[in-house]
């Protein structure tokens, strides 16, 4: 199994908003989430039904960790104006929908349990509430820090429960990874950079713990990277040395590429002690190596031991050659119970092997075998307590589905002589695939829990005949939005979210899961639109992920009902990536602008479709989508806008905004755009909004500025103080919502960019004279990839951030 596009197209949205200089790791997201059949089956259970059913029985009120009050208007970093900032964001329910790649409880400090995401960095379980916490929300400036919520590994201190540390980068591509290290739980975190690639959304993403702290020296830690061996620090994570006792190889670029492109590395890292806190270093250590690096480097066995610290080590003979070792864990007697299966995960295919291992002999507990007629592979692994009576949780791999039969989560009371199924066919949820991480509580051996492609299933009842089952997912929120549109004031839904991966999706009340969507399956919603006069009568586009076919649909009862297109414009077919859109002008009529092609208009709701004179788009680098953005006014539909951003920051062709006075049938090139030199940007780090309260209010962000037009584009004006820093675009996104009372401008501006070097959310409630910043440090997100501001409520604006679903302002 391997990344699902979903997340792919997360990255895209976010890493193109890093401009001058950082177009390559752009480029890199939007060539990977062009391919949207990257998430194999993966996607159809855990993307999808894991997330909405997750979402819907595990509870009631999304986002409670998102609900955090946010402060100042981020203190001198306003160029003007009085407007106040946010004073709380809070998640959009939808219940989990996407992977969460580890769980981490401290082993001594009961309910205190972290959540590692492959996109949407991590999490803190708070018992009280009976939800999770986000604790990666104002990581650092803005989009630039949106590769680091990619999550590898997470790592407690077993003697200092408020100790926590974080590896991690999103990919191996992007360079090298980051450790962040907090001594309130996840309050506040500070950052050490790494010197090896890290790679939190790379297949294998569950695989570990990779991140280790010393029981008995806790200011030793291991990791084990992707490409550069294991890795130590002695100075509680502040430097790092390679481990070259064990290998001193870099896989090479060669290497990594034949390995599946992003290595697997060392994986996980064990210290075989009971003991903490003794102030001396633990001495055994357990390294496992997974294929591509043993092969690299030339190392003998997948299981290396250390019995001086880690000064030299010697092969551990394996039964199993070839294998991954995703989870080895040490009971409380010493004995070790370590799994091997064949693929790397998430979802690994076997065959798939358990064995316990006592420093010295092997004994098989469970197998996975293909010529049994499976090819089930086996995930995570998890124990309590010691000798004969050692309970062990198994978490059985790429076994969709729930029948009589099954297997899920075999659970065995006697140190593996037995087993039984816990999972299938019982009361409650299920949720199979991808169990690639099994926690039993420390506290409580009926507590166990597991990952999913959908977030996290528990259940409390384990020793049970038959268990019950229910998503733990309140407050997680991992849907990846591509694109939204909030219709005008009145209308009977807040808006419409397309996703990656869980579709299209119209919300009517932010605190329930939504319901109405065309029930697409595992799909992705590229874009979407509604009348303005008749909002009841909304489009969109999307592509069906599993056989990665285009398509287009319809609803005129406002989601209730939907109609797919019965045919599609020219280059739909071809080009399914997010770089384009849908708009409405009147019920029936639309302007499609698919990735890399010319847009089609329809006027009998996509029975036919006729080519605009838009010119057609050159290309401007391998991988990287282009496309137009489109817009339509909403006093007049028959003005629609076209906007092409030039395709790259490094493309040399300045972005140009085309009139139709026609509905969007016929353009013509908006001089004054031109003489306005829009800069080239990709189409990601590029926005524009019409102020829905005027004809001809048009306004532009290219990357680097904002522009505004008054006159349907005919002359723009720059405004505002935007300017890139750090490779951030300096103005990404920008959006109209209701205007403040009194405003002497009809609409409240909202503009995602950087001020005076401090990248945020700015408002102006007067056409741009003045900004104030809006988010605050806390509330950054990752980074914000899409953006739309409410109709109905001055100061609500709608946003995605990295993997973190949807938040609205308050």
């Amino acid at each position: 199994m391997s990344k699902s596009s979903r997340r792919l197209l997360a990255l895209s949205i976010l890493a193109a908003s890093l401009v001058a200089g950082c177009g390559g790791g752009g480029g890199g997201g939007g060539s990977a989430g062009g391919d949207t059949t990257t998430g194999s089956t993966g996607g159809t259970t855990g993307g999808t039904t894991g997330g909405s059913t997750g979402g819907s029985t595990g509870g009631t009120t999304g986002g409670s960790g998102g609900t955090t009050t946010g402060g100042s208007t981020g203190g001198g970093t306003t160029t003007g104006g009085t407007t106040a900032a946010a004073s709380t964001w809070t998640s959009v329910k939808f219940g989990g929908g996407g992977y969460v790649t580890g769980l981490v409880f401290h082993p001594t400090t009961a309910n205190l349990l972290y959540a590692r995401t492959d996109i949407g960095g991590a999490y803190r379980w708070n018992p009280t509430t009976s939800s999770w916490t986000p604790i990666t929300d104002g990581l650092g400036f803005g989009a630039a820090e949106g590769r680091f919520h990619g999550i590898e590994s997470l790592a407690v201190d077993p003697n200092n429960d408020q100790l926590v540390y974080m590896a991690t980068g999103m990919y191996t591509f992007e360079g090298n990874g980051r450790l962040y290290l907090s001594s309130d739980r996840g309050d506040h975190w500070t950052h050490v950079d790494l010197p090896f690639a890290l790679g939190g959304n790379n297949p294998g993403r569950a695989i570990g713990e990779r991140l280790v702290v010393d029981p008995n020296k806790p200011s030793t830690l291991f990791c084990g990277s992707r490409q550069a061996g294991l890795w130590k620090s002695t100075d509680s994570g502040q430097t790092w040395s390679q481990v070259t006792s064990l290998s001193s190889v870099t896989m090479t670029a060669d290497q990594v590429k034949a390995a599946g492109g992003s290595g697997m590395g060392v994986g996980v890292v064990v210290y075989d002690t009971g003991t903490k806190g003794s102030g001396t270093a633990t001495q055994t250590v357990y390294a496992a190596i997974n294929p591509d690096y043993v092969n690299a480097a030339g190392l003998a066995s997948s299981l290396y031991r250390t019995t001086d610290g880690g000064a030299t080590w010697k092969p551990v003979t394996t039964p199993v050659s070839g294998y991954h070792i995703p989870h080895m864990v040490r009971a409380a007697d010493g004995m070790f119970y370590v799994v091997f299966t064949k693929d790397t995960g998430p979802g690994a295919g076997g065959p798939g092997r358990l064995y316990k291992f006592d420093g010295t002999t092997w004994t098989l507990l469970k197998s996975e075998d293909p010529n049994g007629g499976t090819n089930f592979g086996l995930g995570g692994v998890s124990v309590q307590g010691s000798g004969a009576t050692t309970r062990i949780a198994l978490g059985v791999t790429n076994s969709w589905g729930n029948w009589n039969g099954q297997q899920i989560v075999q659970l065995s009371d006697d140190a593996g002589k037995t087993w039984r199924e816990i999972e299938a066919m019982t009361p409650g949820e299920t949720a199979s695939g991808w169990v690639d991480d099994v926690e039993i509580d420390p506290s409580d051996r009926d507590h166990i829990l597991h990952v999913h492609g959908g977030g996290v299933i528990e259940t409390k009842n384990a020793s049970a005949a038959t268990p019950t089952w229910k998503g733990t997912v309140e407050g997680i929120e991992e849907t990846a939005t591509l694109a939204l549109v909030t219709p005008p004031a009145g209308a009977t839904y807040k808006f419409v979210n397309s996703a990656g991966d869980v579709g299209t999706w119209v919300d009517t009340d932010l605190t329930k899961t939504p319901t109405l969507s065309p029930g697409l399956g595992w799909s992705n919603g590229n874009s979407a639109d509604m009348a303005w006069a008749d909002p009841l009568y909304i489009a969109a586009t999307g592509v069906i992920n599993s056989t990665g076919a285009a398509t287009g649909y319809s609803s005129g009862d406002g989601g209730k009902t939907w109609t797919t297109f019965a045919t599609l414009p020219a280059g739909a077919k071809e080009n399914t990536g997010g770089e384009g859109g849908i708009v409405v002008t009147s019920r029936n009529n639309a302007v499609w602008a698919p990735a890399n092609s010319v847009p089609s208009y329809t006027t009998n709701n996509g029975a036919s479709w006729t080519a605009t004179n838009l010119p057609a788009l050159t290309v401007v680098g391998q991988g990287w989508g282009r496309g137009y953005r489109l817009a339509a006014d909403r006093k007049n539909p028959n003005k629609v806008y076209a906007y092409d951003s030039g395709g790259a920051s490094w493309s040399n062709l300045p972005g140009k905004v085309y009139v139709s006075t026609d509905g969007g049938h016929s353009f013509s090139l908006s001089a004054g755009s031109v003489s306005a030199n829009l800069a080239p940007n990709g189409w990601w780090s590029t926005s524009m909004a019409v102020n829905p309260n005027a004809e001809g209010d048009l306004w532009v962000a290219d990357g680097n500025a904002v522009y505004h037009s008054t006159d349907s584009g005919a002359s723009w004006a720059k405004v505002g103080n935007f300017a890139t820093a750090n490779g951030v675009a300096g103005a990404s996104l920008i959006a109209l919502g209701k205007a403040a009372a009194g405003a002497g401008y009809s609409a409240a501006v909202y503009v995602v960019g950087v001020v005076n070097g401090v990248w945020g959310v700015y408002r102006s409630d007067d056409a741009g004279t003045t900004w104030t910043r809006f988010n605050d440090d806390a509330h950054q997100f990752g980074g914000i990839g899409v953006m739309a501001a409410d109709q109905n409520t001055y100061g609500r604006i709608y946003v995605s951030g990295t993997g973190r679903g949807l938040l609205y302002s308050n």
